[in-house]
């Protein structure tokens, strides 16, 4: 089964399923909750229902990084309102996103397990860079052209931008800047002044330059998107700065209008919410140091964002194309990953994985990683042979993989670190509960099929049986094969061993 065997077969697989009536994206932002609910007509996706809350989830890290009490308490009560809504729907036809404010609190993996009840379906943490990408497709499904483009999302705690063509991507940049962090920084006593609007400037500057240069040429329009952009478009608009869409100019115009206000309490613009006014100064700040940094005359704005593109990117997962495919084409091609290896790999472990699933109770997300482990599990050579298996799992794990959340990309270089020589148990304590168990599992699956490919030259594979309890797998072989291939018999018998530390029986006969 070579690699495009592969795509081919997970395509198959998605068009044989029942595909669903609804599909909905939850964006779990750092200055807003958003979610966004579609119905499926005929392959087309059409909006039923936006629900919006303001929960400003960034100011409530303290200085620690660590979400407070009084930040958790409002965002579980707004999941358990948004839980309300999607009620009913399948796991697969939900995804829910948490962005810069859940990458970076370090009591976030305790408050996503309460978050996950509270809401009733599972939430992934993802990169900048994947952020990056699901806005730039959430923008480019919502604009006609497909003239180069450069699009701009402000958000509450990191800011985005992408170069691209058409639905592609390009150059795609996370920064840590948004309106919520610098609101907090500069201007939390609520008090807008040229100093402190200065320093927020310099701030975002600083953030800028070292990818400005970049996002200087290769485009012929600016889009920006997400609420300070959208806000400051309405604002400028209502006061007559400009027609449509941001202009240097007219943000000129609305910068002085905040220092006239000179208190956030006194800022009375028509178009400005009362919701989004204690961290619009900040926004404003990141907006005049992009135009400034990066050049730009005029921006179009858009209204989609991040869970529009979530959402494409769940519907194409579901009925045509998904982005994690892709990213494991690119990488072995990137890294010269001995392809042929990891389609005997990846095929004898499918096999192991179709006779235990039931009993393991693994699903097709877990076959996907399987496979994807398989194919990538030699990955590490690209560094060096002598431990291998370490290397891969670092480059799995801090690449910017497209498609993926980070507990996928970490499940992935659990598995790769996984597949030789001891069991690290250490490294699955890593994951979520309810994943980690399930990734012991398919390491051992990939184990044997690696195991049992060792040779490297080809060689046909007797029918094998595989039978499993919660902790133990018995393998079976034809009579006699055993006795005529004694170097995996001699294999077989220190892999025991191996698992045997790790608390797993292997039996082999």
């Amino acid at each position: 089964m070579t690699l495009a065997d592969m795509i081919a077969a997970s395509r198959a697989r998605r068009a044989r399923r029942k595909l669903p009536d609804m599909v909905a994206a939850v964006d779990l932002g750092s200055n807003s909750f958003h979610m966004i609910v579609a119905r499926v007509v005929d392959g087309q996706l059409h909006v039923l229902d936006r629900i919006q809350e303001m929960v400003r989830l960034a100011a409530g890290l303290d200085d620690k990084n660590r979400l407070t009490k009084t930040a958790q308490i409002k965002a579980l009560a707004c999941l358990e309102r948004f839980g309300q809504r999607l009620h009913g729907m399948a796991a697969d036809s939900v995804r829910v996103v948490g962005t810069n404010a859940l990458r970076r609190a370090r009591n976030g993996a305790k408050f996503l397990l309460r978050a996950e009840r509270a809401l009733g379906y599972p939430i992934e943490v993802i990169s900048g860079r994947e952020e990056a990408r699901l806005i730039y497709l959430g923008v480019a499904r919502d604009v006609a052209d497909d003239k180069p483009r450069l699009v701009i999302d402000i958000g509450g705690g990191s800011t985005e931008l992408i170069l691209g063509e058409g639905l592609k991507a390009n150059a795609m940049e996370s920064l840590y800047m948004g309106c919520v962090s610098l609101s907090e920084a500069h201007f939390r006593n609520g008090k807008i002044t040229k100093r402190a609007m200065h320093a927020a400037e310099t701030a975002a500057h600083l953030e800028l330059e070292p990818v400005a240069a970049q996002f200087k040429t290769g485009w012929q329009s600016v889009i920006g998107t997400s609420g300070t952009i959208r806000t400051a478009a309405a604002v400028v608009k209502a006061a007559g700065w400009s027609d449509a869409g941001i202009t240097a100019t007219s943000l000129v115009e609305l910068r002085r209008a905040l220092l006239d206000a000179g208190l956030v309490q006194k800022l009375k613009l028509a178009g400005l919410s009362d919701d989004r006014a204690p961290v619009f100064a900040g926004g404003v700040a990141v907006l005049t140091a992009v135009f400034d940094a990066i050049g730009i005359k005029h921006m179009r704005v858009a209204d989609s964002a991040l869970r529009e593109g979530l959402l494409y990117d769940l519907h194409g997962r579901i009925r045509y194309e998904d982005a994690r495919e892709q990213t494991i084409a690119a990488l072995i091609s990137r890294y010269h990953v001995d392809d042929a290896q990891g389609e005997r790999v990846a095929q004898t472990a499918r096999e192991c994985f179709e006779q235990v699933a039931r009993d393991w109770k693994l699903g097709e997300d877990d076959a996907a990683a399987l496979d994807w482990a398989a194919y990538l599990h030699e990955i590490g050579l690209a560094v060096a042979h002598t431990q291998y298996h370490k290397h891969g799992a670092y480059l799995v794990r801090h690449a910017d993989l497209a498609g993926f959340s980070r507990t996928e990309q970490a499940l992935l270089a659990a598995l790769i670190r996984a597949h030789r020589r001891k069991f690290p148990l250490k490294e699955f304590k890593l994951l979520p509960k309810p994943v980690a168990k399930r990734a012991q599992r398919l390491a051992l699956l990939l184990r044997l099929a690696v195991l049992l490919h060792r040779a490297h030259n080809g060689a046909v594979l007797p029918r094998l049986k595989l039978q499993v309890e919660s902790r133990a797998l018995a393998l079976r072989f034809p009579p006699a094969w055993l006795d005529q291939h004694p170097l995996t018999e001699a294999d077989l018998a220190q892999e025991a061993e191996y698992l045997r530390a790790a608390r797993f029986r292997l039996s082999v006969t």
